[in-house]
């Protein structure tokens, strides 16, 4: 790839990449010091979290936060800094009997019209073979409790082995409910889920979770790419997928954003398209994996990054649009989950341009933004941040 440079207004050095492959490429290695005028703060410093894996917010016009932490808890409380106490907004860690690293509670997300439905939506492993993505329900006479007896099952899926479950749940600008899902798990993907679209694994779904159809507890959108297509199922919205941890869409184009962590060799950012194959097990990144690599028809990540530098496991974020940090507007902000490391993506051209933001030390389990579209960050040590410019 040709060397880029991001500017951003304010002093800067960049890390930026350096093709291995091809105008896909990347490499977020670099010998020189960078100095970045962004700082990590600890958003809630009173309170702690055991294994937060997603923060959302329901848009209903209150300034309340949602922490989902792994073991089966959602927390809620008000965003602000001086917080000294969060409630347990649903519990249902009595239905999660697996004790693999990536497994649990996964995914959260709000129904577009929760201020009048009180419906929100969670993805979770009740144990090490399967996937659960439910619907719940608000306690009526408290805004600050689900009703635990509410669950509505949407959708299952078998899960061969315990990891590579993606989990992530975002709707869409269409009113539809997007679903990660990873091939499957084990290494290599052995039973060529991601590339078989007769199952549900390695995929990014659509569904409609306001009707219903066929005995199902959601219908199928008419324009899912594969409806008709023998053999598929047509819940499918995009396959060839390994892992896709965390995705989101951005408010501002509609195009929906995904990290796929790689196998041993490259991590990868994808614009999730309808119809379309990401590659996977034929392709890690833009590097051929398996059988004869034929390109025909795939789709190549924007941006990629090997593990040279110690970044082995992406973490997907959001496209900025806060105003805490006004100079990563409009650009791709992710992180790794092992090095700690978060970078600015700046894709809009046919070069993309990564910029290195922090580094942190911190394994970033996750992204998330509040109503305000300021990021915040999700950490393993058990603190939530966000990211504000000096």
């Amino acid at each position: 790839m040709k060397t880029n440079s991001l500017f951003f207004s304010l002093i800067l050095f960049f890390l930026v990449s350096c093709s291995n492959s091809d105008d896909n490429g990347g490499n977020t290695d670099d010998d020189t010091v960078i100095t970045a005028t962004f700082t990590l703060e600890n958003a809630f410093p009173n309170l702690s979290f055991s294994r937060p894996v997603d923060f959302q917010t329901a848009k209903d016009g209150t300034a309340r936060v949602f922490v989902v932490e792994q073991g089966g808890v959602i927390r809620v409380f008000d965003n602000a800094s001086t917080t000294t106490n969060s409630e347990i907004f649903l519990d249902i860690s009595a239905r999660i009997n697996t004790q693999a690293d990536e497994q649990g509670l996964l995914g959260l997300a709000f129904h577009p019209n929760f201020n009048t439905n009180g419906y929100f939506y969670v993805n979770y492993t009740p144990n090490e073979n399967l996937s659960v993505t439910s619907r719940f329900q608000v306690n009526p006479s408290s805004a600050n409790v689900a009703d635990s007896n509410s669950e509505l099952i949407l959708l299952e899926m078998p899960q061969p082995f315990t990891n590579h479950n993606g989990g992530q749940l975002a709707f869409g600008p269409d009113g539809y409910l997007y679903i990660a899902s990873g091939d499957g798990g084990s290494g290599g993907d052995p039973q060529g889920n991601a590339q078989n679209k007769g199952n549900l694994l390695g995929a990014v779904l659509r569904i409609d979770v306001d009707n219903r159809e066929n005995g199902l507890n959601y219908a199928i959108p008419p324009t899912n790419p594969f409806v008709g297509e023998p053999n598929s199922r047509q819940e499918i919205y995009a396959f060839g997928l390994r892992n896709p941890w965390r995705m989101s869409f951005d408010p501002d184009t509609g195009l929906l954003w995904s990290g796929d962590v790689g196998q041993g060799e490259l991590e990868e950012i994808n614009v999730i398209e309808a119809g379309g194959n990401y590659g996977w097990n034929f392709f890690e990144g833009t590097a051929c994996f398996l059988g004869n690599c034929d390109e025909t028809g795939l789709i190549p990540p924007v941006f990629e990054y090997n593990h040279d530098a110690g970044d082995k496991s992406i973490t997907g974020g959001y496209v900025y649009q806060g105003t805490l940090a006004p100079s990563l507007e409009g650009k791709y902000v992710y992180g790794d989950f092992i090095s700690g490391r978060i970078w600015a993506l700046d894709a809009i051209t046919n070069n993309p341009s990564n910029a290195l933001v922090l580094e942190t030390g911190l394994n970033i389990a996750s992204f998330g933004i509040n109503a305000d579209d300021e990021l915040y960050v999700c950490a393993f040590n058990g603190s939530i941040y966000r990211i504000v410019e000096n």
